[in-house]
């Protein structure tokens, strides 16, 4: 009996299994997409706004510029001068019915999230800037002590592009050496004092990333002395970064 010969193979062309397995990876890819849309849609994270929603967002973003240029106005009529020439300003609000101008003060401050402050030297044009932002902000006249623990404890500064934890005085005198400020206990004196240089020290520390208070901050847009959270606590403001730092 004769040998049956082998059948032979059927060739499929290189260019069609590319196409076959191009195919087969997308369709898995957008299985996969799909998996991820349906999986958002339950999710307890995910809302899908009403228009009225988007309506009373929009009404109070526009109803927080126009209060904050009443502030502005009121500011002006009544001259305030600060007690002391060093305020240090926390950033309490975050982005909620918040104005597009009301964050580019925020930003210009370099307050960008919330819990970060800044040391700024007390002038009439900071206290109008600040009176515009007073929701969002507290601040105060900060002591030695608090000034210190802040600048030991969570002082990170930016040297060459890049933030650095102030651990060591090299760093320091690399960068402020030539304002005769070569270590740490030098940049305590300038921002205590609010020294001659206290712009370029306070430009070489970033903003200071402090911790969430347990018992403070209830978000009370209502002024401190009205019993809120916002605006000037004056001397008070040691007692806040004490439960911060």
């Amino acid at each position: 009996m004769a040998e049956e010969e082998p059948k032979p193979l059927n060739y499929i062309p290189e260019v069609i299994l590319k196409k076959r397995k191009n195919n087969e990876e997308w369709a898995i890819r957008r299985k996969q997409q799909l998996e991820q849309r349906v999986k958002r849609l339950k999710s307890d994270n995910f809302v899908i706004k009403k228009p009225e929603q988007f309506i009373r967002e929009y009404r109070d973003r526009e109803m927080d510029l126009v209060q904050m240029k009443n502030r502005k106005k009121q500011h002006i009529r009544s001259g305030v001068i600060p007690d002391s020439k060093l305020l240090f300003v926390i950033r309490i609000g975050g982005k909620n019915d918040m104005h597009p101008n009301t964050r580019k003060v925020l930003y210009s401050l370099r307050l960008r999230r919330v819990f970060n402050g800044v040391f700024l030297k007390a002038n009439g044009r900071i206290m109008e800037i600040l009176k515009k932002v007073e929701p969002y902000i507290t601040y105060g006249y900060p002591n030695l002590k608090s000034v210190k623990d802040l600048i030991y404890k969570k002082g990170v500064a930016k040297f060459e592009k890049q933030r650095v934890p102030l651990t060591d005085n090299n760093i320091v005198e690399q960068a402020l050496g030539q304002f005769n400020i070569i270590c740490l206990e030098d940049i305590v004196n300038e921002i205590t004092n609010v020294g001659p240089h206290f712009q370029e020290v306070s430009s070489f520390l970033c903003p200071f990333t402090l911790n969430k208070p347990v018992k403070a901050l209830q978000g009370k847009r209502r002024r401190y002395k009205d019993g809120g959270d916002s605006g000037n606590r004056e001397d008070d403001i040691n007692e806040l970064l004490r439960k911060m730092n």
